[in-house]
Formats: C-alpha cells, sequence, structure tokens
C-alpha cells in the first residue's frame, strides 16, 4: 500500500485501494477539463481565432507592446487566460503579415497599434473574448491553481535557501498535503455512495 493511503476502519485494503485509485483518475479527469495538466488549457480555453480577436480588441482601445498584451489578457479575464509569448508573437507577426497591425520602436520596445484594414477587422470582431475564456472556468479552480503555482514557488525556496533540516521537514509537510487531499477526495466520494 502507497505511503498516502487512508486507513478506514470499516474498509478492506482492496476497497480502499480502488477508492484511492478511482478518486486519482477522476482528479486527472477533472484537472484537465478544467487547464491543469496541458499548458495550452492551462492558461485559458481560448483558441488561435481567440488570441487573434483579443489582440484586435486590445489594440482598437490603444497600442501596445506584447507583454502589456499578455498582461491586459490575464488581467481582464480574471486571471483564466494566462497567454503565453509563444502565442502572442506570432500571431502578432501573422497580423503584421496582413497588414492589419504595424509596429514602431518605442523606448526599446516594439509598440503595435492598428492600420485602417485592423481597425475594420477589429470592428467585425468579439469586442471582449477574454470574457468567454473567464466565463469557462470556475473562480475556485482558479483559486486553486494560483495557490499550487504558489506552493512550487514556495518549495523550490526552500530546496534552495534551506537547511536539510528545513528541507526535510517541507517534504513531510507536502507528504500530509497530499495525503489529506486524497482523504478529502475518498470522503467526498464516500457522501456521494
Amino acid at each position: 500500500m502507497t505511503e498516502y493511503a487512508i486507513h478506514h476502519p470499516h474498509m478492506q485494503r482492496s476497497e480502499l485501494h480502488e477508492r484511492m485509485h478511482r478518486c486519482a483518475r477522476h482528479a486527472r479527469r477533472r484537472m484537465h477539463e478544467f487547464g491543469f495538466g496541458r499548458s495550452d488549457i492551462a492558461r485559458g480555453r481560448a483558441g488561435r481565432g481567440d488570441i487573434r480577436a483579443a489582440i484586435l480588441a486590445l489594440l482598437a482601445e490603444e497600442p501596445m507592446h506584447g507583454y502589456q498584451i499578455m498582461r491586459e489578457l490575464n488581467e481582464r479575464s480574471g486571471g483564466a487566460w494566462r497567454v503565453s509569448p509563444g502565442s502572442v508573437y506570432p500571431t502578432l507577426s501573422q497580423l503584421e503579415d496582413e497588414e492589419l497591425v504595424q509596429a514602431e520602436q518605442q523606448g526599446g520596445k516594439r509598440v503595435f497599434s492598428l492600420t485602417d484594414a485592423g481597425k475594420a477587422e477589429a470592428a467585425g470582431a468579439p469586442s471582449e473574448p477574454w470574457q468567454d475564456v473567464a466565463s469557462d472556468i470556475p473562480p475556485a479552480l482558479l483559486e486553486l491553481r494560483d495557490v499550487m503555482y504558489q506552493v512550487r514557488a514556495a518549495a523550490r525556496q526552500v530546496v534552495h535557501a534551506g537547511s536539510e533540516k528545513q528541507v526535510q521537514a517541507a517534504a513531510d509537510l507536502l507528504k500530509e498535503t497530499r495525503r489529506r487531499l486524497y482523504q478529502l477526495l475518498a470522503e467526498d466520494e464516500t457522501s456521494a455512495e
């Protein structure tokens, strides 16, 4: 039996083992469903057309550089849509090739603005595509995702700056947290039956 097994006095080991695996499968399915397993979904549920529409909508408001666009999309979606440079910059390049945006150097950064053709395209596109992304993900899952990132950052700090005793204490704390999370799932499943 694994170290995070939940011991229940009225349950056989095989039944407990099966329940744990069922809980883990359910958790993995839910995490993928809401964007914790695949990087394209973890940053939001938007496709290529949505990033294009979002960039056009933002640039219709004012010229921006790439990192401004990423920050704005994150903020306007309430943290649900965390776009990466790997999706923003290729889209901006494509929009430049299509002569919908133009870039100019300002303060060492490439600032993008809409051309006349880009303004016409933006007028026909959705005005706030980030709202669709934000509405797809329940707030509790966004909060859990953020806490997971924070715990990971804290654990990395312990690894880099902690003493051997602190590293061991952190490992013990994370093992206990993992055990309690599985216990939480098992209790939920027990009450559902």
